[in-house]
């Protein structure tokens, strides 16, 4: 029996531009769509890669552009292809830069998810007269009380929700998550059973706009400034080669960077990032890593308007991670989050998304 969502609800052949990636599950997105009465429309979105090291993602678009085509094909849909590759290095590539620049640790998709696929698109879709689009994210919304929530997906191990914080109620409302009441293994058998093109795609691991050696990419578009490594005692016991290569808990990468007496006493994990120092603090204690505050700024919360503070909520720090325990402080345009336990590698320039239940609050960027 097909789930009772936005898909049942609003289709009376109202028109829905479909984001089309190539992959297996904005396929099954556009078929639920069709079978539920929409009038879809198949889009392909074009995104900017940097042509020194795209030589292979290159191949993988214009792969991914056929298969989008095939699918709207065997959909008899119609397609488009608009290229947003100006606008996605602006905002998206340009962020990405600037935040790694700045010895922090960037989260392009929750970008480029506001901007480029559920905000440049949004409107395009709309001035050609859709009243809706749709993507294969796995998330899900409901209406209630006069406001539109945004939810946790069937599929908790799929979900993606996280990345959606940024999102707001002019976007919810014009946006349909087709495949969020559906597990993967459940899209996958949907896609095989109904012969779509993309039923035995690999899905993408890697940053769109990216290789796989992200430091060579970031070398080619930064000009990195060397700086000391020092240990929690303040001795310097090594050089980094600029503090956008490291992230907060990492290890691999660090060895060749320290002088070579010091090397027995690893492995040394990144403790913190000082910028305006150019330093790189490093500590051989697992246990340093471990923080139970944080602040977060650049909030969001998708009902339009805060919610009354303290609040206990469930919070991500980063997108796999397991909901953990928390309570929200202050006001304004920054926030203080206190974790019932402590969590490790808390990284600024990434998101904390908080959670009541199933319905997704808000979040906000990590900045200390």
């Amino acid at each position: 029996m097909q789930p009772q969502t936005w898909l049942t609800i609003f289709h009376n052949m109202a028109k829905v531009f479909v984001a089309l990636s190539g992959g297996v599950d904005s396929s099954v997105a556009a078929w639920l769509l069709k079978k539920s009465g929409y009038k879809v429309t198949g889009v392909f979105m074009k995104f900017w890669q940097d042509p020194r090291f795209s030589r292979q993602n290159a191949c993988c678009t214009l792969e991914s552009e056929r298969r989008a085509r095939a699918v709207a094909r065997s959909l008899k849909i119609p397609f488009y292809i608009f290229n947003f590759q100006k606008e996605f290095k602006k905002e998206v590539v340009g962020y990405f830069l600037k935040e790694t620049k700045q010895g922090l640790t960037p989260n392009p998709c929750v970008v480029c998810n506001k901007k480029i696929k559920l905000g440049l698109f949004l409107k395009k879709a709309v001035s050609m007269g859709a009243d809706f689009v749709a993507t294969g994210h796995y998330a899900k919304k409901n209406f209630s009380k006069g406001l539109f929530r945004l939810l946790k997906a069937k599929d908790k191990e799929k979900d993606q929700s996280y990345f959606l914080w940024k999102l707001n109620q002019k976007q919810l409302g014009k946006i349909l998550f087709p495949i969020g009441d559906y597990t993967k293994a459940e899209v996958r058998s949907l896609a095989k059973k109904h012969k779509l093109a993309t039923a035995k795609t690999k899905e993408s691991q890697n940053l769109c706009f990216l290789a796989d050696n992200v430091n060579s990419f970031l070398k080619a578009n930064l000009k990195m400034k060397p700086g000391k490594i020092i240990d929690v005692k303040g001795t310097v016991i090594g050089k980094h080669q600029g503090l956008g290569f490291y992230t907060i808990g990492q290890r691999w990468g660090i060895g060749p960077d320290l002088f070579s007496k010091y090397q027995s006493q690893g492995p040394f994990y990144v403790l913190k990032k000082e910028a305006k120092k150019n330093t790189l603090i490093a500590t051989t204690k697992k246990k340093d890593l471990f923080k139970k505050e944080l602040i977060a700024a650049k909030l969001n919360w998708i009902s339009g308007r805060p919610p009354k503070l303290p609040l206990k909520v469930k919070a991500r720090i980063r997108s796999r991670q397991k909901q953990v325990e928390a309570l929200i402080f202050g006001a304004g345009k920054k926030i203080r989050v206190n974790f019932k336990k402590p969590e490790r590698a808390i990284t600024p320039g990434q998101s904390i998304v908080f959670y009541k239940g199933e319905k997704l609050l808000g979040g906000g960027v990590i900045c200390g």
